[in-house]
């Protein structure tokens, strides 16, 4: 079945882990093996190959860089400008795969019709080019607001305004405080462009201001469920309630220590802890219960976010293995339109709405 996945670093694996994604999982391990700079090396679970394989042709592909103060422990950048001008280079390393052929930006309504055309024509999907919509992970690589306007030129059309800790327009997971004034015009110039707002990290003031305050449309590209796992990471009921009564789509999420209560960084395994595919379908059921539809959950993996098989189920070997969960959501009860809305339908029914 045709699938989206709406959050994906692809950018940031080729540029700051090196990965050449045009090779497939297994080549790109082999070649880590033996490296230890990263906690995931030789575990990565995404490339092109596999995308195709597994009839993922819509990824929502993320530029990151978080701007870090000199008392912020988290691993980041020293100025906003450095922060800007490494998402430029992750845009370069987006440019390079569409010259060649393996991606294309997908920007309006119509690139996102010819390009559902083209992957449901029946024909095979191994050399079509993988859409993507571009987006922006935390705004702290926004120097100045004119940059997001300039972003917004060159193709950008969602952004999450925090990601972890604190940030220059909106604090995120593992923070608190409500939006600066900054963050405030940040929302005003991304309704004006009509940008997505994606609500993923926002700590818990920041998601209420934005609830409050903007009218464009919302989306949680990688999000799990809060009464299942107790981290202000997740979305509460509360949350998920106010974005459902926003038209948004929630994304599951596939790292394993929002998916399963208990995780202790480093040391949990994914099988030690039951962490399989049904559990990613747990927090997409509990979304549905409170929604009283399958209208406002979609797939939002997060796979090798700065993690790899280490820190994702353990039933799952690469992103191709995404093609189990009509089954497994058939085995649920859920109905073929169901799982259509599941795999893909939402998320285009909410892009068509969006940009009509």
């Amino acid at each position: 079945m045709f699938t989206i996945d709406a959050h994906l670093d692809l950018s940031m694996n080729a540029m700051e882990w090196n990965r050449d994604l045009r090779q497939p999982v297994s080549a790109i391990r082999e070649r880590e093996a033996g490296m230890k700079d990263k906690p995931d090396r030789g575990n990565g679970t995404v490339a092109f190959p596999e995308l195709r394989k597994g009839n993922i042709g819509l990824v929502v592909a993320t530029q990151i860089a978080r701007y870090v103060a000199p008392d912020n422990a988290l691993p980041g950048w020293h100025s906003p400008e450095q922060a800007w001008a490494q998402t430029q280079a992750q845009a370069a390393w987006y440019k390079a795969m569409e010259d060649a052929g393996e991606m294309v930006m997908i920007k309006e309504k119509a690139d996102l019709e010819q390009h559902l055309a083209l992957w449901n024509d029946g024909t095979p999907a191994d050399h079509k080019p993988i859409g993507y919509i571009l987006s922006l992970e935390g705004a702290d690589s926004l120097i100045t607001l004119d940059h997001l306007y300039i972003a917004s030129a060159r193709g950008l059309r969602a952004v999450g305004p925090a990601h972890y800790g604190p940030g220059r327009y909106a604090n995120g997971t593992d923070a608190t405080g409500h939006l600066n004034e900054d963050g405030r015009m940040l929302l005003k110039a991304m309704e004006e462009l009509n940008m997505i707002l994606d609500a993923t990290h926002l700590c818990d003031d920041a998601f209420w201001d934005a609830m409050e305050l903007f009218n464009g449309p919302v989306w949680a590209s990688h999000n799990n469920c809060r009464a299942l796992v107790d981290h202000n990471r997740q979305f509460s009921d509360e949350m998920i309630r106010a974005l459902i009564a926003k038209g948004a789509v929630i994304g599951g999420a596939l790292d394993a220590w929002m998916m399963v209560p208990g995780w202790v960084r480093g040391k949990s395994t994914p099988r030690e802890m039951g962490c399989d595919l049904e559990k990613m379908l747990d927090h997409m059921d509990h979304i549905c219960q409170l929604a009283g539809n399958t209208l406002h959950i979609g797939i939002g993996t997060d796979l090798d976010g700065a993690y790899g098989k280490e820190q994702s189920p353990y039933d799952l070997d690469t992103i191709a293995d995404l093609q189990r969960l009509p089954d497994m959501l058939a085995k649920r009860g859920y109905g073929p339109e169901d799982i259509e809305n599941i795999m893909h339908g939402n998320w285009t029914r909410f892009l068509k709405h969006a940009w009509k």
